[in-house]
C-alpha cells in the first residue's frame, strides 16, 4: 500500500513485492488508493501482469490518498473488516511518518502487523539517513537549478529557486551545496544576512554577474529573499519555485535498488516475527528496524556535515 505523498521509487517497490511474494509462494495484494482504498475495500490479488513494464515510471500504479476518514474508528474498523475478509493479516506501506502514525493506531486496535518504508521526497523520518524518491527528486531539482544557471550567467541576474520539503531543509540544503549556490535558506538555520552581503558585494565588485539562493519552503522566505537581493545588490531578480515536479520523473538507478532491498527485507520480517508494527530505516550501509513510536515520536535532524557546509555559503 502506499500513503500520503507519492515519490520516485514506489513502483520499483511495487514490482518487487509482487514479484518476491510469488517467489516465496504466496499470494501478493495491493491496496490501490491508500488508506481510502482500505476503507472502500479496494484490494486486489495482484501477479505478474499488474507489475509488468512499471519499473521506469514515476507516482504510483496502485495511487495514494490522504484520508481524514481514517481518523475516525468507524472507518478504521471498516478497513480492518475488508482485509480481513481476503485474509490479509499483514502490510507492507510506503509513506511518511503521517501514515506510520495512522497504522501505529490500527495496530493498536487490531490484529494487523505492518512495516512502513520510508518513502518521501522529504527524507524527513526519524532514524533513517534515506527515504525512498529522495535521490530522484535530488537529481529533478538538480537538473532544474543547472538549467536555471545558465540563462542566469547569460545575463547579469538573480535567481530564487524554491524547493519542497515541508518543515524539513533537507532538499534545499543539499541542492545548494550540489549547484553551487551563494545562498541557502532553511528551517534549520538562520541565515547571517550581514555575512553573505558582505561576502557577495566583494565578489559583485570582483566581476561576478549572477547569484543563486535556494530556499526551503519551509521557511516562507521566498518573496523576501527575492526583494533582499535586489535591494542589496541591484541585481534583477527572478523566482522559480519548483513545485510538484519534485515528486515526478522516472526513479534513478539508486530509488530502484534500494526500493528492492526496502522490500525484500519487509517481506522477510514480517514472515519471521510474529508482532510486526515496525519501520524500516537505512544508516551507513546498514538496514534495521525500528518499533515505530521511536520514529514519530522523535525529529529528523539534517545531518551535521550538510548543515556545515551551508555555513561556508554565507
Amino acid at each position: 500500500m502506499c500513503s500520503g505523498g507519492d515519490a520516485p521509487g514506489m513502483n520499483p517497490a511495487i514490482k518487487k513485492f509482487v514479484d518476491y511474494v510469488y517467489e516465496m509462494g504466496d499470494t501478493p495484494y495491493l491496496v490501490y488508493d491508500g488508506l481510502e482504498g482500505l476503507i472502500d475495500g479496494n484490494i486486489e490479488k495482484a501477479d505478474y501482469h499488474d507489475v509488468a513494464g512499471i519499473m521506469h515510471l514515476g507516482g504510483t500504479i496502485i495511487r495514494s490518498s490522504r484520508s481524514k476518514r481514517f481518523f475516525e474508528y468507524e472507518y478504521r474498523k471498516k478497513a480492518y473488516e475488508n482485509l480481513k475478509k481476503v485474509g490479509i493479516d499483514s502490510l507492507v506501506v510506503l509513506g511518511g511518518d503521517g501514515s506510520f502514525r495512522a497504522l501505529d493506531v490500527f495496530n493498536k486496535e487490531f490484529d494487523i502487523r505492518f512495516v512502513g518504508i520510508p518513502t518521501t521526497i522529504d527524507n524527513d523520518i526519524y532514524g533513517s539517513e534515506y527515504c525512498l524518491g529522495v535521490d530522484t527528486a535530488l537529481n529533478v531539482i538538480r537538473d532544474a537549478i543547472d538549467k536555471i544557471k545558465d540563462t542566469a550567467s547569460a545575463f547579469n541576474r538573480a535567481f530564487v529557486v524554491e524547493t519542497m520539503g515541508r518543515e524539513c531543509g533537507y532538499l534545499a540544503a543539499v541542492s545548494a551545496l550540489t549547484s553551487g549556490a551563494e545562498i541557502c535558506l532553511i528551517p534549520e538555520t538562520e541565515l547571517d544576512k550581514a555575512r553573505a552581503e558582505k561576502k557577495l558585494k566583494e565578489e559583485i565588485a570582483a566581476g561576478r554577474r549572477y547569484l543563486l539562493a535556494v530556499v526551503a519552503e519551509g521557511v516562507d522566505k521566498t518573496k523576501e529573499t527575492k526583494e533582499w537581493i535586489e535591494e542589496a545588490f541591484g541585481l534583477e531578480t527572478r523566482i522559480t519555485v519548483l513545485g510538484h515536479i519534485q515528486r515526478g520523473g522516472s526513479p534513478s538507478v539508486k530509488d530502484r535498488l534500494m526500493a528492492f532491498e526496502f522490500i525484500l527485507k519487509s517481506v522477510d520480517y514480517l514472515q519471521d516475527n510474529a508482532k510486526a508494527n515496525k519501520v524500516i530505516v537505512y544508516n551507513a550501509g546498514k538496514f534495521d528496524f525500528l518499533d515505530i513510536e521511536t520514529v514519530v515520536e522523535n525529529r529528523y535532524a539534517i545531518p551535521s556535515h550538510i548543515l556545515s557546509g551551508l555555513k561556508h555559503l554565507d
